[in-house]
């Protein structure tokens, strides 16, 4: 369960995304941890040692340390890589429903650039290479010995979420490498367990190449209505890091995320811990309303529907909670100044000529 988000704290609302995905990972090591016979209270008063004081709290060159420690303690020096298989799309919420929903490779990629520094720490960069591409990971923090653990827990879950996304098809394709910067260790065998993909040691990057072949391979649970709705959560989460108007941006993304069964305002306000009074309040401060933030969201979500799927105007009514389908075109054509039709129709011919060309 999610930790409670304080009374008017909209703030806390995207750090609870965001942290929820830390804690995840946090436990599943302390569960490694714990088949390895390492007491919990051994692990804290280790990483108080080293200066960590609070271990939900470690973030920077601090989880650096932490992933050193346990796998000192554990005795086990392929740990990282056994977390990094564990670690299911699921723990990711949004991001990782986003992913599962995906057409192909080459969009979960664009996913992965876009959102990806919202929850991995380093994040992914793409170099784009006659033949293919190349997923690198931006190490640059840390011992030599923390940049080894961190890059094989990154790779290692990489290879764990491209395998629940695509099957083997990926991995598995002849001209798929992956690339580490430290030299083969003792325990490489454990690499060619998790990895079933040509591994080169001592390269100038930890990275990942992919052929242009594979860049086309299906998401195995792609679904272009349901994209369209967490790809928006994770745009809000994106927005709601830097955003000035926190309430505002918190009830935007509860009300995609409720899409098809839209929350009304009292169980907004319960989302976020406070009165509908301090919620309609904070709102107006912000010079918006509900009514006005549920017609954007419906609108956003509109749109979205006409121009990348092909729902009719029916099936996007019902997705947006209208009993009928002519209150849905009243409502667009009220937002847009014309029809779901006229607005596909438009949308489709300024696109078509740029896509014909890709």
């Amino acid at each position: 369960m999610a930790p409670p988000i304080q009374e008017g704290n909209a703030t806390g609302f995207y750090s609870m995304n965001v942290n929820q995905t830390n804690q995840v990972f946090l436990r599943r090591l302390l569960c490694l941890l714990d088949e390895a016979a390492v007491e919990p209270e051994l692990f804290t008063s280790e990483l108080e040692r080293r200066g960590i004081a609070r271990l939900f709290a470690a973030e920077g060159e601090d989880s650096l340390v932490l992933l050193e420690a346990a796998v000192d303690l554990s005795g086990d020096p392929s740990l990282m890589i056994r977390l990094g298989q564990e670690l299911g799309i699921k723990s990711y919420g949004s991001f990782g429903f986003a992913l599962m929903s995906c057409a192909n490779v080459r969009e979960s990629i664009q996913l992965l650039l876009r959102y990806g520094h919202i929850i991995f720490r380093p994040s992914w960069e793409v170099h784009e290479l006659k033949g293919g591409l190349i997923l690198r990971a931006q190490i640059t923090k840390g011992t030599a010995r923390q940049q080894q653990f961190l890059a094989e827990l990154l790779c290692s879950n990489l290879n764990a979420i491209g395998r629940a996304l695509y099957g083997s098809k990926v991995e598995r394709s002849e001209g798929t490498k992956i690339f580490f910067t430290h030299q083969q260790p003792l325990y490489s065998a454990s690499y060619h367990q998790a990895f079933k993909t040509p591994i080169t040691f001592g390269a100038e990057h930890n990275q990942v190449f992919l052929p242009s072949d594979v860049l086309d391979i299906p998401v195995r649970t792609a679904d272009r209505a349901k994209h369209i709705v967490f790809q928006q959560l994770c745009e809000e989460m994106l927005r709601g890091l830097n955003a000035v108007e926190k309430t505002t941006v918190a009830v935007r993304y509860l009300l995609i995320q409720s899409a098809g069964d839209f929350l009304d305002i009292a169980q907004v306000a319960s989302r976020l811990h406070m009165s509908e009074r301090t919620l309609r309040r904070r709102l107006e401060h912000e010079s918006t309303s509900f009514r006005v933030i549920i017609d954007e969201v419906k609108d956003l979500l509109a749109r979205e529907y006409l121009t990348k799927t092909q729902l009719t105007v029916a099936d996007i009514a019902h997705l947006l909670d209208y009993a009928e389908t002519v209150s849905f075109r009243r409502a667009f054509v009220r937002w847009n100044g014309v029809t779901p039709r006229e607005y596909r129709q438009h949308k489709n011919s300024v696109i078509a000529p740029y896509t014909s060309r890709m």
